[in-house]
């Protein structure tokens, strides 16, 4: 699927930032505009600073005219970057696997992934507990947040992935795995609960990812291909500084930035789903960030989650989290 915003569609941004009582002056000359290629999925977490920024009119701003490209999971964004579709990405934790590997360069985090992630199962098929998974066929989407996740329950509960078989799907399809009876369990991340919950209401949620943190804290956020970030740096800047608007504007008024995007975005979700979303990933002011940047902490959590990648896929000549990703732009930006 791909958005591209015409020049009605950003009057319509502009116009709903100034309805929802936020201005921004005109520069006193007028900003060049770039076309940039986003790669996203439709997950609050990797897109809420996105659709607040273009309500908002920050990116407007800063001259950046986003054409979206939204793909259902993680890997299928990275696989549209690889294949020159996108200049850009937004993603979740599999942001750690593919960077590892090469796969671009890191320049914006959006949150950490507190408890987007979850481990659903059916007492019908004989599971209302860990130990229940034993043998038992488990979908979820591999080198995500989700399969991170459901690596640290199962080790925290006595079991390891060895001791399932996980079924690796897109995530609408094992979601609908799940749903139809044919595993008995699944690990998701969030909206995609909303349909457990309201076509399996026995489902049990027996975990989410809330459990272990902080000490497995799951970071997504922004990538560009290796020849974007060479060329584009400026360009990058431009998106960094309407992101820390679209971002500030979320932390400071959670319950404004709720009912937005779920008015303009997410409209089969109710606001009480939108509010429970944001409540599900830790989110930092750009200030905040800037320290966070600044002090190797983003840089600790991105490589602990390659770690889990490289170990689990048998990768020994991987690129640390200190060569892909750079903090430099972000410091440079936010003040």
């Amino acid at each position: 699927m791909t958005r591209v915003l015409s020049p009605f569609d950003r009057r319509q941004v502009l116009a709903g930032g100034l309805a929802a009582g936020v201005a921004f002056a005109a520069p006193a000359i007028a900003q060049a505009r770039t076309r940039v290629r986003v790669g996203y999925l439709h997950v609050v977490a990797v897109d809420g600073q996105i659709f607040t920024g273009l309500d908002l009119g920050s990116f407007n701003k800063q001259g950046i005219d986003f054409e979206l490209v939204e793909r259902n999971t993680g890997p299928e964004v990275f696989e549209a970057m690889a294949r020159g579709e996108v200049d850009v990405l937004s993603a979740g934790g599999v942001i750690s696997n593919y960077l590892a590997l090469g796969a671009g360069r890191a320049f914006l985090i959006n949150d950490i992934e507190v408890a987007t992630a979850q481990l659903w199962v059916r007492p019908d098929r004989g599971v209302k507990s860990f130990a229940d998974l034993r043998g038992k066929r488990v979908a979820t989407t591999t080198r995500t947040t989700a399969h991170i996740f459901l690596d640290r329950a199962l080790r925290a509960n006595g079991l390891g992935l060895a001791d399932i078989q996980v079924v690796n799907s897109s995530m609408p399809q094992a979601v609908g795995a799940f749903i139809a009876g044919e595993v008995s369990a699944v690990a998701l991340w969030v909206p995609f609960n909303l349909s457990v919950r309201d076509k399996l209401p026995d489902a049990i949620k027996l975990v989410d990812a809330s459990a272990f943190y902080p000490q497995s804290a799951v970071v997504g956020g922004w990538v560009a291909r290796h020849d974007y970030y060479a060329a584009n740096k400026d360009v990058l800047q431009r998106i960094i500084r309407g992101w820390a608007a679209a971002n500030d504007h979320m932390v400071r008024n959670p319950k404004a930035a709720a009912e937005s995007l779920q008015q303009r975005h997410y409209q089969k979700a109710s606001i009480a789903d939108i509010a429970e979303a944001l409540k599900a990933q830790k989110m930092f002011s750009s200030r905040e960030w800037k320290r966070l940047y600044a002090d190797g902490t983003v840089t600790k959590w991105l490589q602990q989650v390659s770690d889990f990648f490289m170990t689990e896929a048998g990768v020994t000549t991987a690129m640390p989290a200190t060569d892909y990703f750079d903090s430099s732009l972000y410091l440079a930006t936010v003040n």
